[in-house]
């Protein structure tokens, strides 16, 4: 839902596409390369985390969800929507203030974190002309999540997530996060394994939350210049879709 019906305009969709191809292609710069390191370590760490902590980790990031998203869209009736780098930098120190204490400071970190995630997701669905109190558009800001996180392997997922359909139909919000927070899950217990590192932990709380916040925040802006172009020029999202797959990734022949 937008904010308010837009006047027609001109545009240059290819420069448009070739900009958002350019983005999405940031999102795993070199900050996610630098923490994609961190995560191959952090995967050894997921088993030594506390068992009662790796066994409510899908639980805990459903209700964790649920929460941050309504005390993220709470928070817009007193607090305006902040630039993409302040967001960065309150999570990179909550991060490192996370990771200094270990396990417990990261554990109480976390939710904060995810609710500045989705705060600033909002506020990037607002810069492109949405509704953040619309329900499509509140879908959309969870659906953000379901993209391939900075310390997951590239494995077509964060593409796959915006093939789904951008204003999503017959679907609860509930059955949308269930889906979401496996996956997600899997990604912030990496985020606590890497904050548990004796001494390192800060830095690597600092380093995770840096690239976690760059990441969503540069997809996001994917997702909704997408729908936004999809209402502008009148096309399928599906179209635009296949048209930013082929040009981040064109397609290899096999012989």
């Amino acid at each position: 839902m937008l904010v308010e019906d837009a006047p027609p305009v001109t545009l240059d969709l290819d420069a448009e596409m070739a900009a958002l191809a350019e983005r999405y292609r940031k999102a795993s710069g070199p900050g996610i390369q630098v923490l994609n390191l961190l995560g191959s370590s952090a995967e050894g760490l997921l088993d030594r985390l506390p068992e009662t902590v790796r066994d409510r980790l899908d639980e805990g990031t459903e209700k964790a969800l649920f929460l941050t998203m309504k005390a993220a869209h709470r928070s817009r009736g007193w607090l305006a929507d902040q630039p993409g780098w302040l967001n960065t930098t309150v999570t990179t120190a909550m991060g490192a203030a996370g990771g200094f204490g270990g396990l417990p400071t990261a554990m109480a970190e976390l939710p904060v974190t995810t609710a500045v995630l989705l705060r600033a997701i909002q506020g990037v669905a607002v810069e492109h002309g949405f509704d953040a109190a619309a329900e499509n558009v509140q879908f959309d800001c969870v659906q953000v999540f379901a993209s391939a996180g900075p310390l997951a392997h590239d494995d077509g997922a964060d593409m796959a997530f915006l093939a789904t359909r951008m204003a999503l139909r017959g679907a609860s919000m509930q059955a949308l996060v269930a889906k979401v927070a496996p996956r997600l899950a899997q990604v912030l217990g990496q985020k606590l394994a890497a904050q548990t590192v004796p001494v390192l932990g800060a830095v690597a709380g600092a380093a995770t939350n840096y690239a976690y916040t760059s990441y969503y925040q540069d997809i996001a802006h994917v997702h909704f210049r997408l729908r936004r172009l999809a209402i502008e020029t009148d096309t399928k999202p599906e179209v635009l879709v296949e048209d930013l797959r082929r040009r981040v990734a064109p397609p290899i022949s096999h012989l």
